[in-house]
């Protein structure tokens, strides 16, 4: 067991509504669907689930289910640990690119989950369900935009007598974290079938958010910043944004200031 995130300390600048929506929307689905399911409407898994194998004999006939499935979800724990990831990393992706080619990113990037986990098991009878592979699209966005961003987390195992209860790490660390445990859990299991976990829609859906945030964030680009750490600072100046106190430090989070060329001249 590892430190989860629980939230990151980068100030946004307008309001993520989009983001708002996609978890209220996710919430509001699971509500909706997960007591009949548990009531025995078994049949609304497979029915807005993605199956390969239906996919693959009627693709027009069942590309709605790559949509529907990503606002399903397998139980409580599946559904708050993909709200709380989106929380944490969809508000600053969101400011980063706009909220329509933000919410157009979430989405394909969960269609490129869905392509990579169909391509390696096409006659699977099994429905996928839930946002995870949209979600990891979104932490490689992050992680390529603010790859030192304090990530504050919750430490509850062993290494709180070391770290404390809420340690914070750069986001890099939280990202490779999560994409070397994928990557293990593939390896102990070829067959894709650790707790019913669809791993592969989780590399599909990094490997989209890495080879689209780009082109999605266009010739705006975030205010560079830099991680400072966890040793401890002097007083933070005017152009400190927040700090994070730690057991054995202040780690600050600060927006750098660029002096503007000749040629731009200073805007506000």
């Amino acid at each position: 067991m590892f430190p989860i995130p629980i939230r990151d300390e980068n100030p946004t600048q307008r309001v993520p509504f989009v983001n708002y929506g996609l978890i209220t929307l996710n919430i509001v689905v699971f509500l909706y669907t997960w007591p009949s399911i548990t009531g025995g409407a078994w049949w609304l898994v497979p029915g807005y689930g993605l199956v390969p194998t239906r996919l693959v004999a009627d693709p027009l006939g069942e590309a709605f289910t790559v949509f529907t499935s990503m606002f399903m979800h397998g139980g409580w724990s599946h559904l708050i640990g993909n709200m709380l990831f989106l929380h944490i990393f969809g508000d600053n992706l969101e400011d980063a690119m706009g909220h329509v080619r933000y919410l157009a990113f979430y989405l394909l990037c969960g269609v490129v989950a869905a392509a990579l986990q169909v391509g390696t098991d096409l006659d699977s009878p099994i429905a996928m369900v839930g946002a995870s592979g949209a979600i990891f699209g979104v932490m490689a966005g992050y992680l390529l935009l603010f790859p030192r961003a304090p990530i504050v987390t919750l430490n509850l195992t062993i290494l709180i007598f070391f770290l404390g209860l809420f340690p914070v790490f750069p986001a890099w660390l939280i990202a490779a974290e999560y994409l070397l445990v994928t990557i293990l859990e593939l390896m102990r299991s070829p067959n894709d079938s650790v707790g019913g976990v669809a791993l592969f829609a989780h590399l599909g859906g990094f490997a989209g958010g890495l080879v689209l945030t780009r082109a999605f964030v266009g010739k705006k680009q975030p205010p560079p910043r830099r991680w400072h750490g966890f040793s401890r600072h002097p007083a933070a100046t005017s152009t400190a944004i927040t700090t994070t106190s730690t057991g054995s430090g202040t780690a600050r989070w600060r927006r750098r200031r660029r002096r503007p060329s000749a040629e731009e001249g200073e805007s506000e």
